[in-house]
């Protein structure tokens, strides 16, 4: 049975109104000022609230938004109950939060009518709250399946270390880094555009089709980075995946010779720090899925033991500060150059306090590739 609270100092109309509600089968409770109200609300969490404008101690106006900052009465449908019919009155219990207003003293049938369209409200919206609990759990469950599917970090002849932080439950970021046979490393990062359900499916499909090809042993003895981008165009188009496209940054390590083969479509370059400084890794290209026919672009470049390189997304640097602007590549290259082990951690870290804040407004990811 839905609870009905009225709230009002005058005992004459706290009998009257609760032996109407009552007489039509609703559960009442009672408080005699806005102060006591509050707490009663606060205690049995009525679907309506029936209050009095004019009250000692708490007014209705002052108890209706102390009843709409409590996450507890959220979806409470409120009606002022008053004698005040200008439009300015009306005006000022609308902007405090109230649903509707009801004459002093009200008329049965009228009581009845906004209760029960006050109910039909309330239900509605604690339904969709129920619902939106429920799709707020089974995205959860689709996060974790989604950061299952990343990679753990690897520790053999090259060490990489990661880092992965959606801006909301699902994110486009993605990145896997496996060893296609005992001499080469593959390794990219990618960002689809947008976030949520559709970014993240994408990535997804993204991810198992390169590990199929990249392990396929009928095509893996050939693989090259800017042939990967081609085929990846050809396969994600924006008219058969809702206009989305994605960055990418992809390399190719072969342990033998200790070269690295890489090919970026539209994607932050790539940090390699060496002894002598820091190389900028990236190639010409305009980001996958955007244009059927395009042509994409090789590198290469010597690595040496002790070597570094990072590959991130852009929500690692174009994160808003407080005064304004973003934190941007430069400041990006520096954090990395001064932070210690565990970098990836403690560039996470800085750029929080940098940032004033735990969470980013885009996705963030970065991998750490120790030669």
């Amino acid at each position: 049975m839905s609870q009905i609270l009225i709230i009002d100092d005058d005992p004459t109309m706290r009998l009257t109104l609760s032996r109407l509600l009552k007489g039509q089968g609703f559960a009442v409770a009672i408080a005699k000022d806005g102060q006591e109200g509050l707490e009663k609300a606060l205690e049995v969490r009525p679907a309506v609230i029936i209050c009095d404008w004019m009250m000692p101690i708490m007014d209705g106006l002052q108890l209706c938004k102390a009843v709409r900052q409590s996450p507890l009465l959220l979806n409470t449908y409120f009606i002022l109950l008053t004698a005040r019919d200008q439009e300015d009155d009306i005006v000022q219990g609308l902007e405090a939060g109230a649903d509707d207003f009801l004459p002093k003293p009200p008329r049965s049938g009228e009581l009845k009518a906004r209760v029960r369209a006050g109910l039909r409200v309330y239900n509605a919206n604690h339904e969709l709250q129920r619902q939106k609990e429920l799709l707020e759990q089974e995205l959860a469950q689709a996060g974790q399946y989604v950061r299952s599917l990343l990679p753990e970090a690897l520790n053999s002849s090259v060490v990489i270390h990661s880092q992965f932080i959606p801006s909301a439950q699902l994110g486009g970021d993605c990145f896997d880094f496996f060893w296609i046979d005992h001499d080469r490393l593959f390794i990219y990062l990618l960002d689809v555009s947008g976030h949520g359900v559709g970014s993240a499916l994408l990535s997804v499909s993204v991810l198992n089709l390169l590990r199929t090809r990249c392990l396929n042993p009928a095509s893996k003895k050939t693989l090259k980075p800017k042939e990967i981008l081609h085929d990846l165009n050809q396969s994600f188009q924006m008219s058969g995946h809702s206009e989305m496209y994605f960055t990418i940054w992809l390399g190719i390590y072969t342990k033998s010779n200790r070269l690295l083969e890489f090919s970026s479509a539209g994607h932050p370059p790539a940090f390699l720090y060496q002894a002598d400084g820091i190389k900028k890794l990236k190639t010409k290209g305009i980001p996958v899925a955007m244009l059927p026919e395009v042509e994409y672009k090789q590198d290469s470049c010597q690595v040496q033991r002790g070597d570094r390189l990072y590959l991130f997304s852009d929500g690692a640097y174009e994160i808003d500060l407080p005064e304004g602007g973003i934190v941007g590549l430069a400041k990006l290259e520096q954090i990395i150059a001064e932070s210690s082990d565990p970098v990836v951690d403690h560039v996470v870290d800085e750029l929080r306090r940098l940032a004033q804040t735990d969470k980013f407004n885009d996705d963030f990811s970065m991998l750490e590739v120790r030669f």
